[in-house]
């Protein structure tokens, strides 16, 4: 027990310590972003939609407005069949507006089949994916695309910002699990490529889009593919998105097990990544910040228990024990009272969740369930 106890921990802190630690020491792979003077590319923003009449209209005002030239933005909007006003409104800005255009998806096949049908149709060099209630900084779209003077890049995600007005405690826990992740991209970003991306706020060079599986999910497979065509994908850090955090445990912890879920095929589909021959420190990149990431929920109940059963071999074995209870109790005192003010109670109650979530998706995996359709995130 005392050496799965201690494997275990070893596992637990190069996964969450050790990993960005290890990527200060890697070889550098410089970005060549000098030269801005080339012509800017047409663009085209993409936005897949359910369901989505509350807030499609000010999104798509939030493009049309980006400090960007407006003869070379166009904006297609991807309805997935919605069955709410989102169609009329889009029309009625697309009468309005050349720029604008809607795609209806019928019958209803999921954000990656409405994916799949716009790309031929889209007009732009760089293809822009938002999310329908994401807001661009002014700037955002003109930074995203500055990451392509770079003739290596081939995919760019812009980071996003959590909007968080009533204080809530899973909004303070996703601003912590974001500013860990956005950490981490900076610094992958630096040895060559970035494992994982924001979906509201990322591009493509259409050249190098590659159709997709309906259940495959777009923010982690896309990027793979542009890895396995040999280009970079890069965090843009300049380009910033507001989108507003879950303000509810439940709804907060549905979309985790979703997204694992689908995070897990999408390794699954693009296991050929995993051969450290072809793919080098990518597939040390991908092993520890994904798989391992996922995974994490093995050595932490294996650390758990076999402590439970070591602590008669001294008091530091008592210590830690009593550590990790008063963690996991924290963890849920927050969730039986729905909440708290302090912000490293939310924090132990985030990674709790989202170490949860990753086992039920992992379930799920094991028994093959898929997921294809989706719902607009619930603030």
């Amino acid at each position: 027990m005392d050496i799965i106890f201690w494997i275990s921990t070893l596992l637990i802190f190069y996964i969450y310590i050790g990993y960005p630690l290890l990527l200060r020491y890697l070889p550098r792979k410089p970005l060549a972003l000098e030269d801005l003077s080339q012509p800017l590319p047409r663009v085209s923003v993409l936005i897949p939609a359910f369901n989505e009449a509350k807030c499609i209209v000010d999104t798509i005002h939030n493009k049309l407005n980006q400090d960007y030239p407006a003869e070379l933005i166009e904006i297609i909007v991807i309805s997935d069949e919605s069955e709410d006003d989102t169609d009329n409104l889009v029309n009625t800005i697309a009468t309005q507006d050349p720029r604008v255009h809607l795609i209806r998806q019928m019958p209803r096949q999921g954000k990656t089949s409405g994916l799949n049908l716009a790309i031929p149709q889209a007009r732009g060099d760089i293809i822009v994916f938002s999310d329908a209630n994401s807001h661009y900084h002014p700037q955002a779209l003109r930074e995203l695309v500055n990451c392509f003077n770079d003739p290596e890049v081939g995919y760019a995600t812009g980071k996003m910002v959590y909007v968080n007005a009533d204080g809530s405690l899973i909004g303070d826990g996703c601003s912590a699990y974001m500013k860990y992740e956005n950490h981490m991209r900076r610094l992958e970003t630096q040895v060559g490529s970035i494992v994982g991306v924001d979906g509201g706020i990322d591009a493509i060079r259409k050249s190098l889009y590659q159709p997709m599986n309906a259940d495959q999910l777009p923010d982690f497979v896309l990027p793979l593919k542009v890895v396995t065509q040999g280009k970079r994908v890069i965090f843009c850090e300049s380009a910033l998105l507001n989108e507003e955090s879950l303000s509810s445990a439940q709804s907060e912890f549905r979309m985790r097990v979703r997204v694992s879920l689908r995070a897990y095929w999408a390794m699954w589909d693009m296991k050929h990544l995993f051969d450290p021959f072809r793919y080098g420190i990518f597939t040390l990149q991908l092993t520890s910040h994904k798989l391992l990431r996922y995974l994490a929920f093995i050595p932490l109940s294996a650390v758990f228990i076999s402590n439970g059963f070591i602590t008669g071999h001294g008091s530091f074995y008592q210590l830690t024990f009593l550590i990790q209870i008063l963690f996991y109790g924290a963890a849920a005192f927050v969730s039986l009272n729905d909440g708290t003010k302090n912000r490293w109670l939310g924090l132990t109650h985030y990674f709790c969740l989202i170490n949860i979530a990753s086992t039920m998706a992992f379930l799920k995996f094991i028994k093959g369930e898929k997921i294809v359709l989706w719902k607009p995130r619930v603030g």
